[in-house]
């Protein structure tokens, strides 16, 4: 089977990606209308506005109408698993002990992580339970997964019957939109997001380059104690190694490589606008909270989650370099200014902006 890498979104970040690389990473082609209402190809716009649009966030150089991308071979099938453990089954070691395997199992194993607060179930002594949860794409069958998990993470205890083999598409609608083996991709056509639980959300992200001690994810259960009843939060530890340590931090402007041992989302979702304080507030105090834990100088981020608490544009009239680099720097690091350079040169007056475009120098 011939597989797209992600979601093609710019850098996107799916299943496949120690394997493979960011969706940004395979990227052949594009095409694009520029400032001056031209449509561009790769050709036609040259290799530096090209590496720009992969990884440097297409809405600041141009309209993307298409991609070329890269395909691979894949299996007919690959395995999956959804493992949960509580607080009371071991979890806090074995969310300590995932820090140091993740990002060096096998690049066929995609170990990805979600911390969760068990909202369904009663308090325990005013206490909410937390469950981490193991979410996991091998691209091989059940014994394959078996073994290699029996010598990277046996304090699992994965078993058999916890593994489920599907084809690569079930996989993708097993994972992200929660429905089980044998659904038709057509679901893909038809599904509605307005059925989805909430309708507000807040994304922010870290990068973590050695692994949190067992007091600072204790800190965090602490956290998620002091959510009131309704609210929706998990944490995405989502691991490096593989494909996406190998490239270079320049070889496209996304430059989270090698160092990192695995990325985290905070999300919060909620129902009601009357709660957005109250989750915005939580997700802010455990990002503040998470400082001395993660990458530092810059303190990095991830651009597709679009974290607008960490520095933006003027709403109205020009954005400095210096004003736009807080921000930059954070998702881009030392590419930033290779990205203000090319901006400056394809869109000096700044037609294509936002709250976290790449600033002209000319604008």
């Amino acid at each position: 089977m011939l597989v797209l890498v992600d979601t093609l979104v710019v850098e996107a970040m799916g299943m496949l990606a120690r394997k493979f690389g960011t969706a940004a990473d395979n990227i052949i082609d594009a095409k694009l209308i520029d400032a001056n209402g031209q449509i561009l190809d790769r050709e036609s716009m040259g290799e530096d506005h090209f590496w720009a649009i992969r990884g440097g966030g297409g809405t600041s150089f141009g309209i993307i109408t298409s991609w070329k991308v890269k395909l691979h071979d894949i299996p007919e099938k690959v395995t999956v698993f959804n493992v949960t453990r509580t607080l009371e089954q071991n979890a806090t070691q074995l969310v300590y002990k995932w820090q140091h395997i993740a990002d060096k199992v096998d690049d066929n194993l995609l170990l990805r992580l979600f911390l969760r607060s068990n909202i369904s179930s009663p308090f325990k002594r005013g206490q909410r339970s937390i469950n981490a949860i193991f979410f996991t794409m091998f691209v091989g069958g059940v014994d394959e997964l078996l073994h290699e998990m029996k010598k990277s993470f046996p304090e699992l205890g994965l078993m058999k019957e916890d593994c489920i083999e599907m084809s690569w598409i079930e996989s993708i609608i097993f994972f992200y939109i929660g429905f089980p083996k044998g659904t038709s991709p057509d679901v893909l056509l038809n599904w509605n997001t307005t059925t989805k639980k909430y309708l507000y959300f807040k994304g922010k992200s870290d990068y973590v380059q050695h692994p949190i001690s067992i007091k600072g994810l204790e800190g965090i259960w602490k956290l998620y104690n002091k959510l009131g009843e309704n609210a929706g939060v998990e944490l995405q530890f989502s691991p490096y190694g593989g494909k996406l340590s190998e490239i270079s931090e320049s070889e496209t402007p996304f430059p989270h490589r090698a160092g990192n041992i695995f990325m985290i989302e905070y999300a919060a979702f909620w129902m009601k606008m009357e709660n957005s304080k109250r989750s915005l507030d939580w997700s802010r105090k455990l990002y503040r909270y998470m400082a001395k834990y993660v990458s530092k100088s810059p303190r990095a981020a991830y651009f597709n989650y679009r974290d607008l608490d960490i520095g933006v544009n003027n709403i109205n009239g020009n954005t400095s370099y210096e004003q736009a680099r807080i921000w930059g720097v954070k998702y881009f690091k030392n590419n930033f200014d290779r990205l203000v350079k090319i901006k400056t040169k394809i869109d000096p007056t700044n037609i294509f902006r936002n709250e976290q475009s790449i600033p002209s120098l000319l604008s």
